[in-house]
C-alpha cells in the first residue's frame, strides 16, 4: 500500500554516455531497481530518462550515483540541463571523431602489411606497434563499457568488440613474442593485429555516424526556448522603462513591446495597437490585429506598432512553455529504438563465448596430437569469425545509402527509425497552410465595376495599400506592382481598426476594407459585384472592397494558393490505401474549399496545436502508424507525437528540427517517395542481417571444427579473418544496390 506521506515526483533527466540501445536498457533497468523509484523509462533517441520516484526515499543525487556506477551519468541540475547535455554530446562527438581518425590512420598500414608484406623483416613487431594504440587507446572505451556491463551481468556490442579484438591482440602478441611455440609443433605462428585494428576502426566509424545523427535531437527544444526574449522593457509607475531579465517578470507587470520584438510573456494589451504574427500558435500566415484587452502569447512576433501589455502568465505557465513541455513529453514517451543487432548481442555474445570455451574443452579431451593447441587455435578462430563487423555494418550502411538516396530526391532523413517506420504508414495527417498550400496570401482576382476601368483607379489603390500595415494589403501591393501599375499617393491616410482604411485624394474620400466599412460609408454594392463576391466566397476567398466618391470601384479576391502537385500527391497516397487527413487552424469554409480541390474527404478546421496531437493519438489508439506533415511551430507537438514526422523544407526551423524527415522544396509528392524508399531500405537491412547471421551460423560451427571428424578439415584462423572481411564487403555491396533504385510517386 502506498505511504500517504510519500511525495511523488516525476522528472525528465538527460543521460550522458549512452552509445547503443542496450545501454538505454541497462540504465533503465538500474533505475527501475533503485529503492524509491516507481517507474523509469529511458529514451536512447533523445538521451533522456523519465523517472517517477518517491522524494522522501530517494533523491536525484542518489539516482546519479547509481547510474555513474555502471559508466553513465545523469544531469540533475535544474538550471541549464539542456545546455549541459548539448555540451556533453558535443564533447563526446569530438572524442569519437578523434578516435575514429586515429584508428583509421593506423589501420591502413596494418592492412597493407598484413596483406602484401607479411614476410618483410620485423613485420609482426611493426604490426604490433601499430595495433596496440588502436586497440588499447583509441578502442579503450569498448573495454571499459564491456567491463562495466559484465560487472552487472549484462552484455552488448561493446562486449563482443572487446572480446574479439582483445583475444586477437593477445593471441597475436603471444605469437610475435614466442613464435617458436608453434614452430616446434610444426605450425605457423599466425597474427591477427590487422583484424583487431580494423574492427575498432569500423565500429568507431559506425558510432561516430550514429552520434552525429543524434546530435540535433535537442536543438528543437533549444530553439523553442530561444523564442522567448532574455530581457524585457518594464514600464515603471512614472512611465519610464527599465530593462530587466525575463526571470524577474511577475504577473501584473506592464511591459513595452516594440516593433519587431517577440512577446515576452502571455498577457493582454493595455495600451496601443499593432498586428502580431501568431503563426507559431495558429499556423496561419495572416497577422492578427491586436487592440486594448486582446490576448497576446509568448514568442509571437509583433510587427509594426508598439503597445504595452499586462503580464498574465509567466514562466512555465505560458503557452510557449506548455508547447515545449508537450514536445519534450511526446519525444520522451516513445520506446527506445531497439536496434536488432543490440538486442541479439545480449544472447549472441555469451553463446559465442560458450562455443569458444566448449571448443577448447572438447578438443583438449579429443585424444588427438597437440589437442590443446588445436583447441586453442579453433577457439580463437571462433572468436575471430564471430566478429560483429557484418552485424555492425548491416544497418548503418543501408541507412547511409538510403539517406543519400533520399537527399538526391529532396528528402532529408534524420535516422533509421524514420526509415524503418515509414514503410508501415497507413495514415497521413497534413497541415493546410504552408503544407498543402503555399502559406502566404496572394491576389487571385480583381473585379472592377463597369464605369471604373482606368489604371489610375488601381494606382490610387496601390498608394493606399502601400501605406497600410495589414498583411492582406501587402498581398495587394505585391500584385499591383507586378502588374506595373503606377503608384498614386493619397494626400492623407487613416487606419480603422478591424475594418480597413480611409484616404483622401484631391479632396475626395476613398475607402479600402471589409463589407462593414462599406456599409458604414454608405457605399452601395451593385448586383454584378454581389454575384462575383458570392462566387469568391464559395471558393473560400477573402474579399477586399475598394470604393470612392462615386461608389464601388473594385473588389479584390485573396487566397492562399494550393501548391502545384499537392492534389496529385494526395491522390497517389489514397490509391495506395493510405488514409489522408487535413487539420488546420483556419476557418471551416477555407478548409472545405481546400479539401474539395485536393480530394481530401477527412478534415478538421479551427483546431489548436494540442488538438492536432490528440487527433494523432486517437489514430494511433486505433492501431494506425501515423505520419504528420507540417511546416510551423504550431505543428511541432503533433509532429513529435506522430510515428513519423515530416517537415516542409520552407517551414520553420523548429518544425524541421522536430521532424525526422524534411521535404526540401515543400513538394508533397515526396511523401509517397519516402514510403517507397523506406520499403527498399528496410528490405536491404533485413537482407544484410540475414546474410550476416547466416555467415555466423555457418562459419562458427566450421571454425569450431565440426567438419574435422568427417572430412579432416580445420578452418585456418587467417581464412576466418578473410571470411569475416568478405562478409562485411557483401553487406556493404548489397547496401550500395539501393543507389540504383528508382523512387515512384
Amino acid at each position: 500500500m502506498q505511504n500517504a506521506s510519500s511525495h511523488i515526483e516525476k522528472k525528465l533527466l538527460p543521460v550522458l554516455g549512452m552509445t547503443c540501445a542496450a545501454c538505454a536498457v541497462s540504465v533503465e533497468s538500474m533505475l527501475q531497481h533503485t529503492p524509491g523509484v516507481q517507474s523509469a523509462s529511458v529514451n536512447f533517441a533523445n538521451q533522456t530518462a523519465t523517472v517517477t520516484y518517491e522524494s522522501d526515499k530517494v533523491a536525484p543525487i542518489q539516482l546519479q550515483e547509481v547510474i555513474r556506477g555502471i559508466g553513465y551519468d545523469l544531469v540533475i541540475e535544474e538550471a541549464n540541463k539542456e545546455a549541459v547535455q548539448a555540451a556533453a554530446a558535443e564533447a563526446q562527438y569530438r572524442i569519437l571523431r578523434k578516435r575514429t581518425i586515429g584508428a583509421s590512420l593506423l589501420s591502413v598500414p596494418l592492412v597493407i602489411i598484413g596483406m602484401f608484406f607479411m614476410n618483410m623483416p620485423y613485420a609482426n613487431w611493426i604490426m604490433m606497434a601499430l595495433a596496440t594504440p588502436v586497440v588499447f587507446y583509441f578502442g579503450r572505451s569498448f573495454f571499459i563499457h564491456a567491463y562495466k556491463q559484465a560487472s552487472h551481468g549484462k552484455a552488448n556490442m561493446d562486449t563482443l568488440v572487446a572480446l574479439s579484438t582483445g583475444i586477437a591482440w593477445l593471441f597475436s602478441t603471444f605469437n610475435t613474442l614466442f613464435p617458436s611455440f608453434w614452430h616446434d609443433r610444426g605450425l605457423h605462428a599466425h597474427v591477427y593485429f590487422e583484424s583487431a585494428a580494423v574492427i575498432i576502426a569500423f565500429i568507431s566509424l559506425g558510432k561516430l555516424l550514429e552520434e552525429k545523427a543524434k546530435s540535433n535531437t535537442s536543438s528543437a527544444i533549444r530553439k523553442l526556448m530561444g523564442l522567448q526574449p532574455q530581457t524585457v522593457m518594464q514600464v515603471q509607475p512614472n512611465g519610464d522603462t527599465l530593462e530587466i531579465p525575463i526571470s524577474q517578470v511577475q504577473t501584473g507587470d506592464r511591459l513595452l513591446v516594440k516593433p519587431g520584438d517577440r512577446i515576452p510573456v502571455d498577457g493582454v494589451v493595455s495600451e496601443g495597437s499593432s498586428f502580431v504574427d501568431e503563426s507559431m500558435i495558429s499556423g496561419e500566415p495572416v497577422a492578427v490585429s491586436k487592440n486594448i484587452n486582446d490576448t497576446v502569447f509568448t514568442g509571437t512576433m509583433n510587427q509594426k506598432g508598439s503597445f504595452i501589455i499586462t503580464a498574465q502568465k509567466v514562466g512555465s505557465e505560458t503557452v510557449l512553455a506548455r508547447i515545449i513541455a508537450m514536445v519534450q513529453e511526446a519525444q520522451g514517451s516513445k520506446a527506445p529504438v531497439q536496434r536488432i543487432v543490440d538486442r541479439i548481442a545480449g544472447i549472441f555474445v555469451p553463446v559465442v563465448i560458450g562455443i569458444a570455451i566448449l571448443t577448447l574443452i572438447v578438443w583438449s579431451f579429443s585424444g588427438t596430437d597437440n589437442a590443446f593447441i588445436y583447441g586453442l587455435l579453433n577457439a580463437v578462430t571462433v572468436l575471430v569469425i564471430a566478429c560483429p563487423c557484418a552485424l555492425g555494418l548491416a544497418t548503418p550502411t543501408a541507412i547511409m545509402v538510403g539517406i543519400g538516396k533520399g537527399a538526391e530526391n529532396n528528402m532529408l532523413i534524420r535516422d533509421a527509425e524514420a526509415l524503418e517506420l515509414a514503410q508501415r504508414i497507413d495514415a497521413v495527417v497534413l497541415d493546410k497552410t504552408g503544407t498543402i498550400t503555399e502559406g502566404k496570401p496572394e491576389v487571385t482576382g480583381i473585379h472592377q465595376t463597369v464605369n471604373t476601368t482606368e489604371a489610375a483607379d488601381l494606382g490610387l489603390l496601390l498608394g493606399i495599400e502601400h501605406k497600410s500595415e495589414h498583411p492582406l494589403a501587402e498581398a495587394i501591393t505585391r500584385y499591383l506592382q507586378q502588374k506595373n501599375i503606377q503608384i498614386i499617393h493619397p494626400d492623407s491616410f487613416e487606419s480603422i481598426t478591424g475594418k480597413g482604411v480611409t484616404a483622401v485624394y484631391q479632396g475626395e474620400n476613398y475607402w479600402v476594407g471589409n463589407r462593414l466599412l462599406m456599409s458604414e460609408a454608405g457605399i452601395q454594392i451593385g448586383r454584378d459585384t454581389e454575384q462575383q463576391v458570392a462566387a469568391w466566397e464559395q471558393q473560400a476567398r477573402t474579399v477586399i472592397y475598394y470604393a470612392g466618391p462615386n461608389g464601388m470601384i473594385a473588389t479584390v479576391a485573396i487566397a492562399d494558393q494550393i501548391k502545384q502537385g499537392s492534389a496529385a500527391a494526395i491522390q497517389s497516397l489514397r490509391k495506395s490505401g493510405i488514409e489522408v487527413y487535413m487539420l488546420t487552424g483556419d476557418n471551416k469554409a477555407s478548409a472545405a474549399a481546400i479539401a474539395r480541390e485536393t480530394g481530401i474527404s477527412e478534415y478538421k478546421a479551427e483546431v489548436l496545436p494540442a488538438d492536432k496531437a490528440a487527433f494523432i493519438q486517437l489514430l494511433q489508439s486505433q492501431g494506425k502508424t501515423v505520419a504528420m506533415v507540417g511546416d510551423g511551430i504550431n505543428d511541432s507537438h503533433a509532429m513529435a507525437q506522430a510515428d513519423v514526422s515530416m517537415a516542409m523544407g520552407k517551414g520553420s526551423d523548429i518544425a524541421m528540427d522536430v521532424a525526422k524527415i524534411t521535404l526540401i522544396g515543400s513538394d508533397l509528392g515526396s511523401i509517397p517517395k519516402v514510403i517507397h524508399l523506406s520499403r527498399h531500405t528496410v528490405k536491404t537491412i533485413r537482407q544484410n542481417l540475414f546474410w550476416a547471421f547466416i555467415y555466423n551460423l555457418i562459419g562458427i560451427p566450421i571454425a569450431a571444427g565440426v567438419l574435422y571428424p568427417s572430412t579432416g578439415f580445420l578452418l585456418d584462423p587467417m581464412i576466418a579473418g578473410a571470411a569475416m572481411a568478405l562478409s562485411s564487403v557483401s553487406v556493404v555491396s548489397n547496401s550500395l544496390r539501393l543507389k540504383w533504385k528508382t523512387l515512384h510517386l
